[in-house]
């Protein structure tokens, strides 16, 4: 399974052909428009109805020549850690292909309960906010992780001038919780998930892939 981080919270995930774009964003301060990037893509997926994660009009969904290779499931989540009182729910995206399985944890806000931890499963990659102040910072960003146990984790939705929110925090603070041979930060924004990639991996933000 590839991924290719395309900024904020934004990924392209992609499996023997079939491409689902999740949680496409707009007016997010430094990014360039997504649909400058012309996507064609097969399904949208976004975890609640921001605009920095429902953006949908920013790609062209085009009809796939076969079954979807994916298998999707949910699990029902709040944007905050009041229960939603602050900013509503947030859904979890757990996708699995080619026999692997990510989540895409959208804006999530608050720790995990053991019951939605056991509806989530195994991981072999978690895609995860880690600047805080509209999601989970970066200490409650690894009490998930440590909940969840995946092999490999991909922080999002953080700062990094000029790209991102200017009121959340960056990835430094995320990556210093880490020992740091665990720790690798990419040369491109895309890798791809198998059972072997552990650690944090940190992509690197590209205008153009």
């Amino acid at each position: 399974m590839k991924l290719t981080w395309l900024g904020h919270a934004c990924f392209l995930v992609e499996q023997d052909g079939y491409r689902i774009l999740l949680d496409p964003y707009t007016g997010v301060e430094g990014y360039p428009p997504l649909a400058d990037r012309k996507l064609r893509v097969h399904k949208i997926l976004c975890s609640h109805g921001h605009f920095d994660h429902n953006a949908v009009d920013q790609a062209e969904v085009i009809p796939f020549d076969g079954p979807c290779p994916f298998t999707i499931r949910t699990v029902e989540t709040f944007h905050d850690g009041q229960g939603g009182a602050l900013r509503g729910n947030n859904t979890i995206h757990i996708l699995s292909a080619g026999g692997v399985t990510v989540a895409h944890m959208g804006d999530l806000g608050h720790q995990l309960s053991p019951e939605q931890v056991q509806a989530i499963g195994p991981l072999d990659a978690v895609l995860i906010p880690v600047g805080g102040f509209y999601t989970i910072d970066a200490a409650g960003a690894k009490a998930v992780c440590e909940a969840l146990n995946p092999t490999c984790v991909v922080p999002m939705h953080y700062h990094h001038a000029p790209y991102g929110l200017p009121v959340v925090g960056g990835v430094e603070d995320f990556l210093a919780l880490w020992p740091e041979s665990e720790v690798r930060r990419l040369e491109g924004p895309s890798l791809e998930v198998d059972k072997t990639g552990r650690g944090v991996l940190v992509p690197k933000f590209c205008e153009e892939t």
